[in-house]
Parts: C-alpha cells; structure tokens; sequence
C-alpha cells in the first residue's frame, strides 16, 4: 500500500507486563473500593473471582510500606515508556507489529496459567500503559486461529489511526474470512 518500514528502537516489552499489572490492580483496587458500596453495608460478594484479586493484589501494592516499593516506582517506568515510544513516533506514523507473541489461543487456555492473560498482552501493554492510540486488525490465520497486527499510534491520533485500519481493511479480505476454530 506504500508504507514504508523504518524499524525503531522500543524498551523490552517484558517490562510493561510488571509496570502493568502494578497499576491496573492498583487503579482496580481503588477504583471498586469506592465503586462497590462496601461503606453503605453492601459485601464484595458481587465481584467475581478475578475481580477480587486484582483488589487485594492492587490494595497491596498501594498500602504502606509498598506504596514506593511498587506503585510509585512502577509511575516513575510509565513515564520512561511513554518517552520511549513519543521518541520512537517521531520517526514513524506509526508502531506495527504482532498484536501477541504467538497465534490466539484456544478457549480455556488462560484459565490454566495465573499470569497468562498478562503474557499474552505484553505487545499491546506498553501502548496502554502509555496512553498510546492501538487497535489490532486481523491478518490472516495460523493453524486455524487468527493472528492479529497491533498498530500503534500517538496519543489523540484516534482518527488516523482508525484512517489506515480502514485503508488496510479495504486493500485485504482478511476481516471477512472466518475460520472454523477447533475448541
């Protein structure tokens, strides 16, 4: 279609997976201990099992004597990523690569492994974590499971961004194919 690829540097995706995990459990923690209703009587019997370790999990990470340790310190790698990428895009209009580290997994797959979620996202984490425009588009299928592109772009570029996944969804018949997923 014309692009052209220029390959930039980026900080090892392995980082954003802790940086990650610290502050989404955190900003969990917080956010549904206000949201739950626990002070007007209401219990956490609502929440689901996952629900309620990312609380406890976000509460540890946020509670004296960890606060430094952990959520300030993952705060302060934040903002080394999004410098990372803010650098990396003044290059390029925009980040592409594999929305995942391997094809899609089956149904079932991520309940098996505690950190799994987390480890699958760890291409798409940074971008998240950073306040980055991402959006993945389907590129074909391997082994019957579909594989995704990630395309990264700077902060407020929604509109660009969404611009060239339609260019690119125009150009390919890849969103209209559907593969018979074998569970």
């Amino acid at each position: 279609m014309g692009a052209e690829i220029i390959e930039v540097d980026l900080i090892d995706p392995k980082y954003s997976i802790a940086v990650y995990t610290i502050l989404q459990r955190s900003e969990v923690s917080s956010n549904l201990a206000r949201f739950d209703g626990i002070r007007f009587g209401n219990d956490r019997s609502s929440f689901g099992f996952e629900a309620k370790k990312r609380m406890m999990l976000g509460a540890y990470s946020l509670s004296s004597g960890y606060y430094d340790a952990y959520y300030s310190k993952a705060q302060k790698i934040r903002t080394i990523l999004i410098q990372n990428l803010k650098l990396a895009l003044e290059k390029v209009d925009f980040i592409v690569g594999p929305t995942m580290p391997c094809i899609a997994t089956k149904i079932g797959d991520a309940d098996k492994f505690s950190m799994f979620g987390e480890l699958m996202d760890e291409l798409t984490e940074q971008s998240s974590i950073a306040g980055m425009c991402g959006l993945s588009i389907p590129v074909g299928f391997s082994e019957g499971l579909p594989v995704g592109l990630m395309l990264i772009g700077d902060m407020f570029c929604e509109s660009k961004i969404l611009n060239a996944a339609y260019s690119f969804q125009n150009s390919t018949k890849y969103h209209k194919m559907i593969k018979e997923i074998k569970l």
